[in-house]
This record gives structure tokens, sequence and C-alpha cells, in this order.
């Protein structure tokens, strides 16, 4: 990595130039909307799209195998990815440059490929930020706490503080990493030992780790710790309705799942791949779409 950015207007695909070959890189993917939402919007625009999964359990692949995976896409000619769990951070060091958005937050879910170089973005924290306020508008920010201190964790951290919070708890299977997260994050954040703590007194949770995806279902806590005085944010969409959500709505708690998440990022990305607006009530439109006739088996 050698140099900054900060322009979003990366055009890759116009009407006048109307293909592109876009793609995620990530594990598990195989039930991720992204490719249809991509696809389809850009047909709105005039534009041809196509947008393929590289999903890494596939090959039995990991987060080492992006060095040639990065070099792939390059030479095949790529226009951009789309980055997810587990390579938003082991991603960067493969990459020529960073926005100023993916630097603060130590993470990349968004490359442009332009003129064969490697530009890193991250929209999952302005994604999220516009989900949850479309959702819980009227949410306490007073003290959240935050599970997950990866990827999509730490992009979420700074857009939390941003909204405002007045602290923020953070939760991670490595403590190291939770720890460095908060101190990076300055005096309104703290890292807690686990979900219990962290919980203590706190209006909200929000939950940034891979558990109740589809091929790892679960609860990331013990449901005993939600109440209806907490609202809960998920990341996870799919499946759309994880196993926290359900506890959550069964114990009171206001939610906002994972889709808002996955809306906002999309838009995001869009414009840095397409240098056009999406139109956000579309695409949303799309994904609640899509999600229904996932769950009639029709998708």
């Amino acid at each position: 990595m050698n140099a900054t950015v900060s322009d979003p207007a990366l055009t890759l695909l116009t009407p006048a130039t109307p293909q592109g070959l876009l793609g995620l890189i990530g594990s598990g993917i195989g039930q991720s909307l992204t490719p249809a939402l991509h696809q389809q919007e850009a047909g709105h625009h005039g534009l041809r799209l196509h947008y393929q999964l590289i999903d890494l359990d596939r090959f039995g692949g990991s987060a080492a195998d992006l060095p040639w995976l990065l070099s792939a896409v390059r030479a095949i000619g790529f226009g951009g990815l789309n980055i997810t769990y587990p390579c938003k951070q082991a991603v960067i060091p493969h990459l020529d440059e960073l926005s100023d958005e993916a630097r603060e937050m130590g993470a990349v879910n968004t490359v442009v490929i332009r003129d064969g170089r490697l530009i890193g973005h991250n929209t999952d924290g302005s994604g999220w930020a516009r989900g949850f306020r479309r959702a819980l508008p009227q949410a306490d920010l007073g003290a959240v706490a935050l599970l997950g201190a990866g990827g999509a964790g730490a992009a979420i951290a700074h857009a939390v503080l941003r909204l405002g919070a007045d602290e923020l708890r953070i939760v991670d299977a490595d403590p190291a990493r939770a720890a460095a997260l908060a101190a990076e994050l300055g005096p309104r954040a703290r890292a807690a030992a686990d979900a219990a703590q962290a919980l203590q007194g706190a209006t909200g949770l929000i939950h940034a780790t891979p558990t109740g995806m589809a091929k790892l279902p679960g609860l990331p806590l013990d449901a005993g710790l939600l109440h209806a005085g907490l609202w809960v944010s998920e990341v996870v969409y799919f499946p759309l309705e994880t196993a926290l959500l359900r506890e959550a709505r069964a114990r009171g708690c206001a939610v906002s799942d994972g889709g808002g998440m996955a809306v906002g990022q999309a838009l995001g990305a869009f414009e840095l791949f397409t240098g056009l607006t999406a139109d956000a009530d579309r695409v949303e439109h799309h994904f609640r779409q899509l999600v229904a006739l996932r769950q009639r088996g029709e998708c």
C-alpha cells in the first residue's frame, strides 16, 4: 500500500461502456443476494453486469488464498470486488490504496480495480448506520454492547460512535482484538470480558460476528441476557431471521435485522463501482422480494 484515496467517483461502468465483471470473495456465501441486487440495479441504469461469487468454501480455501485470487481477478479483468468474512482485514496488505474510511476502520468490504490497481473502501459502517436509523430511529445510544471486533464490527464501532453513542462496550472471542479496537476508538469505548459484562446496564446490543449465518447456526450469547429494555441490531442477513432475532423478539426487544446493513453497504458499493447513485427504495424493495422468495423456496 502506498497511497490514500478519498474520491468516491471511481467509474467502472457507464451507459457508454455497458459491460462489467464484479465479484464477492468470502466464506459460505452461496446464499448471498448481493449478485442479484447489483445486477438488477445495473440493468435499471442501462448497464450489463455479471457478478460472480468466489466462495472460499467451495475449494477449501481461506484468507491465505487472497494473493493469488486477487492476482487472478485483476488478470481476468474484474472491475471490482466485494469482500466479506473472513477477509475484510486480511485483504488490506494486498491492496495498492485505501480510502480514508477503510484506513480509519482497518477493514475493507469493497475493492475497486482501476488501471490495474486495487483500491480498498469500506461501506459497512455507513450501510449499517443507514439501516439502523431506518429501523430504530428512537434507539437509546446511552450504552451499547458490540459483539465482534472483526471487519464488520470495527466498521460498525466507528459508525455507532459517530451516531452519538455515549459508551461502547466491545466483546470479541479474541480479547486482544477487542482491547485494540477500544484503544483505537478512544475514551468512549472499552473492552468487556464477555457478553454478560458488556450488557450490564446496556441500552442496546449490536451483533457483528458470523454466528447465526446458515453455515454457523446458533446464538452468539446466552438468550437469558436479552430483555425488553434492550434493542438488538443484527448484521447477519442469510438467514434474515436469525436465532438471535427470534429470541430478542420473543423477549420484547426492538430489533433491526441484517437486511438494513446488506442494502446500505450495497448502495455504497454500487456507487463506487459505477459512479452512479442507486435508487435506495428500489434496491430495498428488491432485497425484501428476494428474501420472501427464498423463504418460500422459490429462489
